[in-house]
C-alpha cells in the first residue's frame, strides 16, 4: 500500500459549521491519519496520510463539506508521508 500526505486548504464559509467535527469523522471512516483545524484567516487546514484512494476521497469531500458549509476552493498539495501521526484528530 502506497502511503502519501495529502496537505489541503479548505477555502470558503468552513468555520462555525462543524467542518472540522465532519472532517476528523470522514477522515477516521477513511483509516487516514493526520489532523483538521482552523486558521485565523477562516480558512480550514487538513493534513492527511494514508493510501492515495483514500486520501482522494477525502480531497473530493472536501469539496462538499457538512451540510452547512459553502466551500469555495479546496488547494491540495501531495507530499510523501512523514509516518508522523496516530489517528485523526482535530488540533
Amino acid at each position: 500500500m502506497d502511503t502519501q500526505q495529502r496537505h489541503l486548504m479548505v477555502e470558503g464559509h468552513v468555520q462555525g459549521v462543524s467542518y472540522r467535527a465532519y472532517t476528523e469523522r470522514h477522515a477516521s471512516e477513511l483509516g487516514l491519519e493526520g489532523y483538521v483545524r482552523n486558521l485565523t484567516d477562516g480558512r480550514v487546514e487538513i493534513v492527511a496520510e494514508g493510501p492515495l484512494k483514500a486520501l482522494d476521497e477525502l480531497e473530493e469531500w472536501c469539496w462538499q463539506g457538512p451540510p452547512a458549509a459553502k466551500v469555495s476552493a479546496v488547494r491540495a498539495e501531495t507530499r510523501p508521508a512523514s509516518g508522523g501521526f496516530s489517528g485523526f484528530v482535530i488540533r
